[in-house]
C-alpha cells in the first residue's frame, strides 16, 4: 500500500508541475521531499495529496483500511508542510531517508 501511495504522489505531483524527489513512509505517515514551482501554494498541493490518496487507496485496499479507520476517517486533518529553501536539499533528502519505512 506505501508503493501505490508513492505512485499516486508522484502522479499528483505531476499534475502541479511538481517533482517527488524523496518518498518515505511510516505506518501512520509519509516524509516527502518536493519541487514544486513557485506559482503553486504547498498547503494546497499537501491537500490534494492527502485527498487523493485518501480516496484511491481506500478505494484500493477497502477491506485491510477498515480495520485501521481513525473515528472513520482515513488520515487526522494535521499535516505539516514547510519550506526548506534556505537549507540544502541533501539535508531534508537524508532526514526522509533515515525514516524507519515498515516492512
Amino acid at each position: 500500500m506505501l508503493t501505490r501511495r508513492e505512485e499516486i504522489t508522484r502522479e499528483v505531483c505531476q499534475d502541479f508541475q511538481a517533482e517527488l524527489k524523496q518518498f518515505n513512509g511510516e505506518e501512520d505517515h509519509v516524509h516527502l521531499l518536493v519541487h514544486y514551482p513557485p506559482k503553486v501554494q504547498p498547503s494546497k498541493l499537501v491537500n490534494f495529496l492527502e485527498g487523493v490518496s485518501a480516496r484511491l487507496l481506500r478505494k484500493e485496499y477497502d477491506a485491510h483500511i477498515r480495520r485501521h479507520l481513525r473515528g472513520g476517517h482515513f488520515r487526522s486533518g494535521s499535516h505539516v508542510a514547510g519550506s526548506c529553501g534556505a537549507a540544502p536539499p541533501t539535508v531534508a533528502r537524508q532526514y526522509i531517508e533515515n525514516q524507519q519505512r515498515p516492512v
